[in-house]
């Protein structure tokens, strides 16, 4: 049987074409994002700093600007459903504003998982991968989320492009490895000692394979497999996500944005440094002396400013270089460039504020997908909903939120520029009741909505909480009654007032009235 590490080597052949394209790719950005793997550790000190920095932006912006797209602050990028054949077979209307409530309460608890973890910090570092390299790798272990970079693992596809075996390596120390040590051998794995510079770092490597429909992943150091490293998972919630920014039939690794404009960054890194190196040149100062003049060298060059010193001007020349519109020319060209790269990646038309509000995300989304053309399908794809079922497993496991059950409720991805989280289902039902007040009038819209419903969606749409908040059906019942009952007592007050004001009723003006007080007045005689 073929071990781990002999497998990673058989896979990485055909990995080296993406890998090259990879490393190029990020000489021209950001340097430190992804080596080559032909050391067991990397060498920053060979790192090469590029002459301009247009490149490292674009990258930056654009992964923030992924972030903040497929992860939206203060939204959920997910909301839990009810089938829709079962909805009105088994649910009333009042139950399922009941269980929307229950959902917008349970998306809270998750976001508020995620917003206290590390995971953003880790995804973002993924998306610069993605777009530099266009391969990401992200392990979601009990202590966080964990990057790959392209040149620590290798993959398996179908010819649908389905994962079928991850083989990564990565270095451990030593001391933190509880098993038994061989002799140092670069044939068992073991660091080259001329190349690394920890000697008690060890190569480890993690295959991961589907087998019967379920993940299965085992650690292998010394070519064999650690004791207790064996775990498995199922198919749709791995914790394993092998990401792509774009996709190229047959192929099992992606192609990066970076790689789509890579003529265009070179040409901009040999313009910025002819530029750079040319403007260095011109700003040299020579100064040239006729060997036949009567000054001397050293008198101008011992003169301070201001000094006084005999000697002819003409004697002297300054040595200029004469190649003002060849620097003109590539500046311009440079700017043309930069220009284009600045559209591409998205860097154009940034607000500065504070806050962020959802309308400039939903622009956002827009602005990605009309600029990268189906981005979004493929994050939904191979992240958002294998992220989103692996923290739902690990939650329910941990008895964080109840168990949902599959055949009834499923979760739905909702970033994207389809919809915003629950917020486009405000902005849906407020049109809505805006349009029937409108056309149909006040009137109509209070003949035909139900207040308290519509209430529950909107607070469902805001992920607002509205237990003890808004009132229950009875207690409006009996709140209504009672007001009813109070206008009842105070119309016959009002009634017994205006009918004791009368003339019927005022003993000046009806004789049998004051009789009648009197008699009420006097006490009975006793017999």
């Amino acid at each position: 049987m073929m071990t781990a590490r002999e497998r990673y080597e058989q896979l990485a052949t055909g990995r080296r074409e993406f890998l090259d394209k990879a490393v190029e790719c990020s000489e021209l950005t950001l340097p430190y994002l992804i080596q080559d793997d032909l050391s067991s550790r990397p060498n920053h000190e060979s790192l090469k700093v590029p002459w301009q920095s247009i490149g490292s932006k674009c990258v930056v912006t654009l992964a923030a600007k992924l972030m903040l797209a497929i992860l939206p602050p203060q939204t959920s990028f997910f909301k839990l459903q009810l089938r829709e054949d079962k909805l009105g077979e088994e649910f009333t209307p009042e139950v399922k504003g009941e269980l929307d409530l229950s959902f917008s309460k349970m998306e809270r608890m998750i976001m508020e998982y995620i917003a206290a973890s590390n995971d953003r910090v880790t995804i973002h570092q993924a998306l610069k991968h993605l777009i530099v390299g266009g391969n990401a790798l992200i392990f979601m272990g009990k202590d966080g989320l964990k990057n790959y970079p392209l040149s620590r693992y290798v993959v398996s596809r179908d010819g649908n492009g389905n994962v079928l075996e991850i083989v990564t390596k990565e270095l451990i120390n030593r001391k933190v490895m509880d098993i038994d040590i061989p002799d140092s051998s670069p044939k068992q794995g073991v660091v080259d000692e001329t190349k690394a510079t920890d000697k008690d770092d060890i190569e480890v490597y993690t295959c991961v394979k589907l087998i019967d429909g379920r993940w299965v992943w085992y650690q292998e150091a010394f070519d064999k497999i650690i004791p207790g490293s064996r775990s498995t998972a199922p198919k749709n919630a791995s914790p394993w996500l092998v990401l792509r920014f774009n996709t190229v039939d047959g192929e099992d690794y992606g192609r990066g944005r970076v790689e789509e404009f890579l003529g265009d960054l070179k040409t901009v890194e040999g313009l910025s440094q002819a530029l750079v190196e040319g403007a260095a040149a011109a700003s040299k100062v020579i100064f040239l002396v006729s060997p036949s003049s009567t000054t001397k060298p050293q008198t101008i060059a011992k003169a301070g400013n201001g000094a006084i010193v005999s000697g002819r001007a003409e004697d002297v020349q300054v040595v200029q270089v004469g190649k003002t519109a060849d620097f003109s020319t590539a500046a311009n060209m440079a700017n043309q460039i930069e220009k284009r790269l600045l559209e591409a990646f998205l860097v154009m038309n940034i607000r500065q504020a504070e806050r962020v509000t959802a309308e400039e995300v939903r622009l956002t989304q827009l602005e990605l997908e009309q600029q990268l053309g189906g981005i979004f399908s493929l994050l939904t794809i191979e992240f958002l909903i294998p992220y989103l079922n692996r923290t739902l497993l690990v939650l329910q496991r941990s008895n964080e939120i109840p168990k949902l059950p599959k055949d009834i409720v499923r979760p739905t991805i909702v970033a994207g520029i389809n919809a915003l989280g629950r917020g486009q289902d405000r902005e849906s039902l407020t049109q809505f009741i805006g349009t029937i007040a409108q056309t149909l009038g006040p009137e109509a819209l209070m003949k035909f909505v139900e207040p308290l419903e519509a209430i529950r969606r909107l607070a469902a749409a805001q992920g607002i909480d509205v237990l003890n908040l808004i009132k229950s059906q009875q207690q409006i019942d009996q709140e209504m009654q009672a007001q009813m009952q109070a206008q009842q007592q105070q119309a016959l007050v009002q009634q017994a007032g205006k009918f004791a004001g009368s003339p019927l009723m005022d003993p000046t003006k009806n004789p049998d009235i004051q009789a009648a007080m009197q008699e009420e007045e006097e006490p009975p005689i006793e017999e």
